[in-house]
């Protein structure tokens, strides 16, 4: 009887449930629609292109504004969707399920504005709509992989044709090109040699063209002592394996070593044409150790000399020349100059680093005769302007996030700098390293007068332009203002999201570039995750995706792509496991190193092979071999 009583209460159940299910619904819709209506003249403002996709946008961002964990699991129990995959089509998955709820009630679904007749993303359109897009930004897919392949250039592309060609022929969709580097002679050089290997190959390529924007770096430093240290190679023994290898060139006419050395020297040219193999120069080094090298080669642009000893030389040090064991009058040269050695500030966790607005060289810190600082570190940083933004307790973050420490005071011209991150030994900071503030909002300007200067070879040349530290929609609105005074190509926007207050302000951003009729975004995530913080980074581009995605705005996923493979030769397992991630945006960005045509062919194949198990965020049901290997039952058992 209990049984049955339980059997009989369960429709009733179900009733209240989907009558539950549609109140809410019901409710959510009309929010949604009241959102693009209240902000009709964003949609308005966009291009004809992304009118309906501005609207989506909207929509998915009302949806998103709620916490709709508690009602998913209501709506999956029932065989409904669960809205997980509305992202392109929002508007259009909520009518489904209202319409599939109103079947399961009995009830005739009340009439209501079409979905098509506030914004006409559908299932068919709103995916469609995404494809048109990356194919006006990326070009066409080519055959058997829907994502892209972008490859940042090196300086030497626009020499090595042969480079170019074999990146294009292995499967290069898109080339990018920093104008942090080179200059427009370099660029003009690299896009002839695509334009070359695209006859060549019958396959056509984008040029996109990033410009440098406000990049905030550590300043100068001193430089060290002019001080040249030669040192065979040894073993875990201590014996030598190799020589240490010396190059000597004429100093009225220096020459570059034809292979590699470990030290060159530069000596009058009336005595180096004297040296002979088999002759001997003994010196004092620096730290008055009587050495010598042996002379090894001679030729007519310099010659080779070796030591099996490790030995200091400054400008000054004195060589004597002798051959068959005598030193010979008059044969004495002093070496000429000595490069400065590079220097750096090594930082631990504890240390105060004093940041200066003035770009004077920075010194490591001085101390004591008991090693107590007299005076601590300092280096300046590219920016100034950053200083009237900074506050006290604001964190900062120097070299890609290899070190971070706090700022303990803020004046007008200095920041003092206490150092919390950084390995237990210490980690050294050089000039021209990054710097984020990750709570800061610096007042940085969104092209720079570099930027600006460049553009007028952009507009001309590129078919994409990135948009660097893209920060707001003022950013966006300048950017375009200067590409409709310069006319040219007009190329498509991409806006690199890498700081968090760009991150954050995506959606606003995207509204603004939509004004133009090609739009693209790039997930710079090397700052980004410096800015967000590493173990936010993953959740930080979900969020980018999904948001372009409701766009119907395509995705560039960079930033050490398969770079230990591009640079080393040999992928490690995670990122292979993060290209393959890759496959769930538009575009997967490479950069450079001496291995990247292999890269190139490597992410190719993980991309054709997963887009047959993902779309997007929607797994795709392809028949599984693994799924036959089970054994087939006995009769006699399992």
């Amino acid at each position: 009887m209990h049984e049955q009583s339980r059997h009989d209460s369960a429709p009733a159940q179900d009733a209240a449930a989907v009558h539950d299910l549609l109140r809410e619904l019901t409710a959510l819709r009309a929010e949604l629609a009241a959102q693009a209506v209240d902000a009709r003249d964003r949609v308005d403002a966009a291009h004809p292109d992304h009118r309906a996709s501005a609207c989506n946008l909207l929509h998915y961002l009302a949806l998103r504004r709620r916490d709709l964990r508690a009602l998913q699991p209501r709506l999956a129990m029932l065989g409904l969707s669960s809205l997980g995959r509305a992202e392109a089509h929002v508007l259009a998955t909520l009518d489904a399920v209202l319409a599939a709820l109103h079947r399961l009630a009995g009830q005739p679904q009340p009439p209501q504005p079409s979905h098509a007749d506030d914004c006409p993303a559908d299932f068919a359109t709103g995916p469609a709509w995404l494809d048109d897009h990356t194919d006006a930004l990326l070009g066409p897919p080519p055959s058997g992989r829907h994502v892209r392949i972008m490859v940042t250039m090196p300086t030497a592309a626009a020499d090595d044709y042969t480079l170019v060609h074999d990146l294009l022929a292995r499967g290069m969709d898109v080339i990018r090109i920093n104008c942090a580097h080179d200059d427009p002679d370099t660029w003009g050089r690299i896009i002839d040699n695509l334009r070359r290997a695209e006859r060549t190959l019958g396959r056509t390529c984008r040029v996109a063209m990033d410009l440098a924007g406000p990049k905030l770096r550590t300043g100068p430093l001193a430089p060290g002592p002019a001080v040249l240290r030669i040192r065979p190679a040894r073993d875990a023994f201590g014996r030598v394996t190799a020589p240490a290898r010396v190059w000597l060139t004429a100093e009225e006419a220096p020459q570059p070593a034809p292979s590699p050395a470990d030290a060159s020297l530069a000596v009058p040219g009336t005595w180096l044409d004297r040296l002979r193999p088999g002759d001997t120069l003994t010196f004092m080094d620096a730290r008055d150790a009587r050495r010598r090298l042996s002379v090894v080669d001679a030729t007519a642009d310099g010659c080779w000399a070796e030591s099996n000893k490790t030995a200091y030389l400054v400008p000054d040090t004195v060589l004597r020349h002798g051959r068959g064991g005598t030193k010979g009058k008059g044969r004495a040269v002093r070496v000429g100059t000595v490069p400065p050695r590079e220097q750096a500030l090594r930082l631990a966790p504890g240390d105060l680093l004093v940041l200066t607005r003035e770009l004077v060289p920075g010194r490591p810190a001085t101390l004591d005769s008991a090693g107590r600082v007299l005076t601590p570190a300092t280096i300046g940083c590219t920016l100034a302007q950053v200083f009237d933004d900074v506050r006290a307790g604001d964190p900062v973050w120097f070299d890609d996030g290899k070190i971070g420490g706090t700022v303990e005071g803020a004046a007008a011209d200095a920041l003092h700098v206490r150092i919390g991150q950084a390995p237990p030994g210490g980690a050294k900071l050089r000039a021209d390293k990054g710097i984020n503030f990750p709570d800061s909002v610096p007042r940085l300007p969104a092209l720079t007068a570099k930027d600006i200067e460049d553009l007028a070879f952009v507009a001309e040349h590129a078919d994409i332009v990135e948009l660097s530290f893209a920060g707001d929609a003022a950013d966006v609105a300048l950017l375009q203002k200067h590409l409709a005074r310069l006319g040219g190509r007009n190329p498509a926007i991409v806006l690199k999201i890498e700081t968090r207050r760009g991150f954050e302000n995506l959606p606003d951003m995207l509204l603004a570039a939509m004004r133009s009729p090609r739009v693209g975004v790039m997930i710079a995530r090397g700052d980004l995750a410096v800015e967000t913080g590493f173990e936010r980074l993953a959740e930080v581009q979900e969020e980018m995706l999904w948001i372009c995605e409701a766009a119907h705005v395509p995705v560039i996923w960079a930033t050490q792509v398969l770079e230990t493979l591009a640079q080393r030769g040999l992928p490690s397992r995670a990122e292979i496991t993060d290209a393959a991630m890759g496959d769930r945006a538009e575009c997967v960005m490479l950069n450079k190193g001496a291995h990247v045509c292999e890269a190139v062919r490597v992410l190719d194949d993980i991309l054709r092979r997963m887009q047959a198990h993902q779309a997007k965020k929607q797994p795709m049901l392809r028949m599984l071999r693994l799924a036959h290997a089970l054994p087939p039952a006995t009769p006699d058992g399992p």
